[in-house]
């Protein structure tokens, strides 16, 4: 093994260390990325020990570049690195296969031109990465050649360099009007973008251990391109072990759909961490968030049906850990809104500035939560890193209850939650880098 005597960003230091609470100064990797973390250890003694590193390949890599639509199966191999020169759309009954370690990079490009992966309904992605081979999204600015997880040269400083990653599925959604809707992020009437059906059970394909990085290009006024965006996803898609890392949007957006997502994190992007849209109603599991200091988002935000039809749909969070950005007055908790549903429970916060708050604002969102509507928002058994819940909670309500949240949630300096951070070790850029600063 090589050591490496690494030190985790400030905020992951700091939330990390939190949860040691012993009064003794034990000595000890205290990293809990690193192969030997030691949980009692309360002082680094640089002892920290991680996977041993892929050997660089040479400098020149042979590559292809894509563009326009994929209409045939197709198959994207390691040993070459894959260039996207604008959007392109992957198009039913046409399916993607792209090898583990494989490494992808969206070209620069804006507004229409914006590099951007998309499966359109009806088609599917088969992108199984593994933990000692992530697939890889990226800019083409980055110099990361397969058999690399770090970059050479870009830091989480770098962002909105391309687009992202947009998955579409046929599963019920609740938009404005009609059960259909057109994917936020892409120019509107834009051909294969449209999503959102019936199929509950729909499936889109595999989509697991893959990092993207760097994206959240702008393609107009106020509209960027998420990390991850999935519209309509059905529960038959399989997605887990996803990162998005300096994404200068959202970093993971549900726009209605059922799919689950299991092991996700998030790492400073400059709006929300998770965002939740049209009457989601899958579970999100064993997820995390480190917050940027330049976010102008909140960890989560959350809204709810927006028309009549499938408007019953409603979501869990379950098993998470965020890191907040001190000093960054713009970063909340979570935000519920716009008739917001389902539930956020098991998620341990710390680090966040003195005065951010838990949100449920709108008459319809604060009649979920205090039980008088015609859904329901639950928000218990969180646990929050500071002295007291008392004034954790806020509202637009006039005269409302904050009752029900003090006594739904917890604070500790300690997380006992059964979230499982050794899930994203090995294969994560949040893993194999001190680039956070």
């Amino acid at each position: 093994m090589k050591t490496k005597n690494l030190l985790l960003i400030t905020a992951m230091a700091v939330g990390m260390g939190s949860i040691m609470t012993s009064c003794s100064k034990t000595e000890g990797c205290t990293d809990p990325l690193a192969e030997n973390y030691n949980y009692d250890a309360d002082k680094n003694d640089g002892s920290c020990t991680y996977e041993e590193e892929t050997t660089p390949p040479p400098a020149s890599f042979p590559s292809i570049t894509v563009s326009g639509n994929i209409t045939s199966t197709t198959t994207w191999s390691n040993d070459k690195v894959v260039y996207l020169d604008g959007r392109v759309i992957i198009q039913a009954p046409a399916e993607l296969y792209i090898q583990p370690g494989t490494v992808i990079k969206g070209k620069a490009g804006s507004e229409s031109n914006a590099a951007v992966l998309i499966v359109g309904v009806g088609a599917k992605i088969h992108a199984s990465g593994t933990a000692s081979q992530p697939i890889i999204f990226t800019s083409e600015d980055d110099n990361i050649t397969p058999g690399q997880i770090e970059s050479p040269n870009l830091t989480v400083n770098n962002k909105g360099l391309w687009g992202g990653v947009i998955i579409l599925g046929d599963a019920p959604i609740s938009p404005s009007s009609g059960t259909t809707d057109e994917i936020e992020g892409i120019p509107a009437g834009t051909l294969g973008t449209t999503y959102g059906g019936t199929d509950v059970s729909d499936n889109s394909g595999e989509f697991q251990y893959c990092s993207i990085r760097h994206g959240g290009v702008i393609i107009g006024a106020g509209n960027e391109i998420n990390g991850l965006t999935m519209g309509g996803v059905g529960n038959g898609t399989t997605i887990d072990h996803v990162e998005v890392y300096a994404n200068l949007d959202d970093g993971i957006e549900f726009f209605g759909g059922s799919v689950n997502v299991s092991d996700a994190i998030v790492v400073k992007i400059d709006d929300d961490s998770y965002d939740v849209d049209q009457a989601y109603s899958g579970t999100v599991s064993n997820f995390m968030a480190i917050m940027s200091p330049t976010a102008d988002g909140d960890a989560f935000e959350i809204d709810g049906p927006e028309g009549s039809a499938n408007n019953t749909g409603t979501f869990t969070f379950d098993k998470g850990y965020i890191v907040g950005a001190p000093g960054n007055t713009s970063n909340d908790y979570a935000v519920f809104k716009s008739n917001a549903q389902g539930t956020l429970q098991n998620v341990f916060f710390t680090n966040f500035n003195t005065g951010v708050k838990v949100k449920v604002n709108g008459s319809g969102a604060y009649a979920n939560y205090d039980g008088t509507g015609s859904s329901t928002i639950t928000i218990a058994n969180n646990t929050f890193n500071v002295s007291s819940v008392t004034g954790l909670f806020d509202s637009d309500q006039v005269g409302f209850d904050n009752s029900i949240f003090n006594g739904a949630n917890t604070t500790a300096s300690g997380m006992t939650n059964g979230f499982d951070m050794s899930q994203f070790t090995g294969w994560s850029l949040a893993s194999q880098t001190a680039q956070y600063k």
